[in-house]
């Protein structure tokens, strides 16, 4: 029935669509528009008194009416009429009957059933005996145990002769590559940081710990390295762990040497990003990958993101050079930005001692990020990034390391930036070049040891078919076994223990301390068991030959 009423009404409706289409077309005269007009208006207004009129709508408005009488102003219903007349009583008593019961009603206690009587303690012992606490550490797998490190101690305040539980060795297994840590001034210049500033830095950098040594030592290496600036961070490991996720999220790419160290490969994973790997210092498969990634961008047309190629200037796993400069025309041809971890070159390589890039040839600011170890060179611990003025600016925001660490102890930021002078200086200049040349010949020397290789070495033991030409200048040298040697063992573990029966024999026959690296099970790539030793300012070049042919005879 209503429905039935309503139809005039639609009628209507349609009647003035239709009527405005052929007056709008039509345009008659204004006396015809008139008479149309008033005649329209008449039926439609005729047709909404009867509307109005329904039976449904009369009791609809009734209804309202008599909603409105109970529980509107001046209602029965209405809270002011409530209480007018002392409703509120009511409630207020309802409520105090209820916290007089929670108050006087006795407190519960589960009644034990038949089922739940309680143990004999001829029972609680026997169950007491039986339990056996689970570790809340997982017991180490056979693989991941370490021996006992030995004991290392520093002769006269040095860090090139120690003594090795008792006895006295040279040791090869130190970083400070140009022997600055021995240094009487830059230890002067610590000693009197501390008398100023005390030990600790007390807080981060962006809250109250920076100290004026801080931004010094800051302007100090942007200037060594020929940068816009630098930035520093507390820790050295942290510090390319945090710059490639400052640099990189979930939808951008990262191409990674397949040889990189584990706290690279732990700044790809922190930052989610997309990682794609190539073959250690194999130029050719990084095309590819980057051809690769270039046509499935395409068939997909994937938005712009940021892409960055990660490399080590050395490689702290293999000690071999990265071609820096195939490098630089690959990451330019398709439009990449490069950064290179230079924390086992910097001081050593290159004219200037700026790493491997500037021995490579290339100028400052054609690799977008470099980042190094004070560690190594500067006689003190943390690292560096430096770059364009906005790559470290947006660090001190985005840089975890930085954010969230406790800022360099300003004393060793004095003993770094002591450290860089005597760098800059001719002495510097002198002690990295007897290290380049010391690391030189001893490569020659151990080159063709039977039963020993040298990764990215020249000589006919060698591991790598793609060197750098700077390579026989790393620092960084690395003993492995050959692959007859490898399967003679049968083992991984076999092989270790091989390795550190020499390095053994090294210290006990003839008093040099090298190294058996451990790797974890994290690592992308398990690295091959090898002797790792440096070569470091400590290291005379007449001793050389003496050092080969123990390891000759090890």
């Amino acid at each position: 029935m209503a429905s039935r009423r309503a139809y005039p009404l639609a009628a209507a409706a349609w009647g003035v669509a239709v009527l405005g289409v052929v007056l709008v077309t039509v345009k008659p005269p204004h006396a015809v528009m008139e008479r149309i007009m008033d005649s329209f208006m008449h039926e439609d207004l005729v047709s909404l008194r009867e509307f109005v009129k329904h039976p449904t709508l009369a009791k609809f408005k009734a209804g309202i009416v008599e909603f409105w009488e109970i529980f509107g102003p001046g209602g029965r219903l209405h809270p002011a009429w409530f209480l007018e007349h002392k409703g509120h009583l009511v409630i207020e008593g309802i409520l105090m009957i209820i916290i007089a019961v929670m108050l006087l009603q006795s407190r519960f206690y589960p009644r034990a059933t038949e089922d739940e009587d309680g143990l004999t303690d001829k029972e609680i012992d026997a169950l007491v005996d039986e339990w056996e606490p689970v570790p809340l550490v997982p017991d180490i797998a056979e693989e991941d145990e370490r021996p006992d490190p030995p004991l290392v101690q520093s002769c006269d305040g040095s860090s090139f002769a120690v003594t090795v539980n008792g006895k006295q060795a040279l040791n090869l297994a130190c970083t400070d590559f140009l022997g600055l840590g021995n240094d009487p001034n830059v230890q002067q210049k610590a000693h009197e940081t501390v008398e100023r500033y005390g030990v600790g830095s007390c807080g981060p950098r962006g809250f109250y710990g920076t100290f004026d040594v801080h931004l010094n030592l800051e302007k100090a290496i942007a200037e060594f390295m020929g940068q816009e600036e630098a930035i520093i961070y507390s820790y050295d490991i942290s510090t390319i762990a945090s710059v490639i996720p400052a640099f990189a999220s979930r939808k951008d790419i990262l191409v990674l040497d397949e040889g990189v160290s584990y706290p690279i490969q732990q700044g790809a994973k922190l930052s989610r990003a997309r990682v794609f790997w190539f073959r250690h210092n194999d130029m050719q498969h990084l095309e590819q990958v980057l051809q690769q990634i270039e046509a499935n961008d395409r068939q997909e047309r994937s938005p712009l993101c940021r892409k960055m190629i990660v490399v080590e200037g050395v490689y702290a796993n293999s000690g071999d050079v990265a071609p820096l400069w195939q490098l630089y025309s690959l990451k330019e041809t398709y439009r990449y930005r490069l950064c290179v971890e230079e924390s086992h070159a910097f001081g050593v390589l290159g004219q200037n001692g700026r790493g491997a890039c500037e021995a490579a040839g290339l100028q400052p600011g054609q690799v977008e990020v470099l980042v190094a170890s004070m560690g190594t060179s500067l006689a003190s611990v943390g690292g560096f990034c430096v770059g364009h003025h906005e790559v470290c600016d947006h660090q001190r925001l985005c840089g975890q390391g930085y954010c969230f660490s406790a800022s360099l102890p300003p004393y060793l930021a004095t003993a770094a930036h002591t450290a860089l002078d005597v760098l800059g200086s001719s002495r510097g200049q002198q002690l990295a070049a007897q290290v380049r040349q010391c690391a030189a010949v001893l490569r020659q020397q151990l080159d063709s040891i039977p039963g020993l290789v040298i990764p990215g070495g020249t000589g006919s033991n060698s591991s790598s078919s793609t060197t750098s030409s700077t390579t026989h200048e790393s620092p960084v040298v690395h003993l492995q076994l050959t692959k007859q040697s490898m399967e003679a063992a049968s083992s991984r573990k076999a092989a270790v223990a091989l390795l550190q029966a020499i390095a053994d024999r090294l210290l006990d026959k003839h008093g040099l301390l090298v190294a058996v690296p451990r790797y974890s099970s994290l690592d992308h790539i398990l690295p091959p068991p090898s002797l790792k030793f440096y070569v470091h300012a400590g290291l005379p070049l007449e001793q050389v030959p003496v050092v080969a042919a123990a390891l000759r005879e090890g």
